[in-house]
């Protein structure tokens, strides 16, 4: 079912909890170079109206958003449904959390398809839960809400029980479960951007492996397991001393694998293993599903592929970059000067202002 006549839907951002249990405010939070929030309202711009729910003034103005106050205090997202619903332009709203960072424009384009006269409310379901914070809103339910307030009753599974709810699906559809996911604790939103994938990239000679090492060693220290995925152009590739495997292996990673025409060599907690005929599609699944499955995996070379990456750029070998500046998370250089680039630029030797980089960039 896809219809062209669904009918327009306000967005409305519950951003009003404590966030006892995270420490500090989800909602503002960077994840991937900016805040849960702002990513919320940017999935959402062009979709219509996007207002935000908030517990007192002064919190998310800054964000550029339109934001709406509770009047009831501290009784839950009931009243942030409520004072979305009483605000918004529309007839229809899509509510949704701040900490739902992965929450599309697309799921509530598609809970919109369903919207007709037989039901003021439509929520998505799985296997597991209801989910009244990923779910469409009528107007016309405002005054349940009001009546539930009145009697002390806060649970929004009592919004739909008391309206004419419709329930849909997600197994019926090709969602990932994913979209409904929210972030509550540290380790949760930790776990958000894990693995990390990047590239440290370079003509010959430039130190990539050097960086990579010192930068395996970062990561270890701050807590995160690194893998590393390489290519190599020689057909016989392994483990032996001095070899960037094993300089890898030295420097703390907890797997890698080299692969070259011929085929490639896995090295971990575990004796690594060599398998002819390898596709290069495939090897980050490979570490991922590793016995020692990395955090942080980092890809040397590859510095015309899609990834984000370090460039490295040296002026006695190339003095200019050669990736794709939308794939840049910084330069690392002797030649470049700041201000000829759009993106953070380091001294090759500068490890730790890169390492603070890629944890700003991945949201670590």
């Amino acid at each position: 079912m896809h219809r062209t006549d669904r009918p327009a839907f306000s967005v409305g951002i519950l951003a009003g909890g404590k966030s006892t249990r995270m420490g500090q405010n989800k909602a503002l939070m960077e994840f991937q170079n900016e805040t849960m929030i702002g990513r919320i309202s940017r999935t959402f711009s062009g979709a219509g109206e996007v207002l935000v729910s908030a517990s007192q003034p002064g919190i998310y103005e800054a964000e550029g958003l339109r934001v709406v106050y509770d009047e009831n205090r501290d009784i839950g997202p009931i009243e942030g449904i409520r004072r979305l619903i009483s605000c918004a332009e529309e007839e229809y709203v899509f509510i949704c959390a701040a900490d739902m960072p992965f929450v599309t424009r697309d799921i509530a384009e598609y809970l919109a398809e369903f919207i007709s006269s037989d039901h003021d409310c439509y929520v998505i379901e799985d296997e597991e839960h209801v989910h009244p914070l990923c779910a469409i809103y009528s107007k016309r339910i405002l005054p349940v809400i009001e009546e539930l307030i009145r009697e002390g009753r806060y649970r929004l599974l009592d919004i739909l029980n008391r309206v004419r709810t419709k329930y849909i699906s997600l197994a019926h559809t090709d969602f990932d479960r994913r979209i409904l996911r929210n972030v509550n604790t540290k380790d949760e939103f930790k776990a958000l951007s894990l693995p990390a994938v990047f590239a440290v990239s370079g003509y010959k000679n430039t130190g990539k492996t050097w960086l990579i090492e010192k930068l395996i060693n970062e990561f270890k220290q701050a807590g995160y397991s690194v893998g590393i995925l390489k290519h190599s152009g020689h057909d016989h590739i392994g483990e032996l001393p001095g070899t960037d495997t094993w300089r890898f292996r030295e420097a703390g990673s907890v797997c890698s694998i080299v692969f070259s025409a011929s085929g490639y060599v896995i090295s971990g907690s575990f004796p690594a293993r060599s398998v002819q005929d390898g596709q290069e599609e495939g090897f980050i699944a490979e570490l991922k599903a590793q016995p020692a499955s990395p955090d942080v995996i980092i890809l040397e070379g590859f510095k015309h592929s899609p990834y984000p990456k370090v460039e490295i750029i040296r002026e006695s070998v190339y003095p200019e970059s050669a990736a794709d500046p939308s794939t840049l998370i910084c330069i690392a250089t002797d030649t470049i000067i700041p201000e000829e680039m759009s993106c953070p630029v380091y001294a090759p030797d500068d490890v730790e202002g890169i390492f603070l980089c890629l944890k700003t960039y991945f949201g670590l």
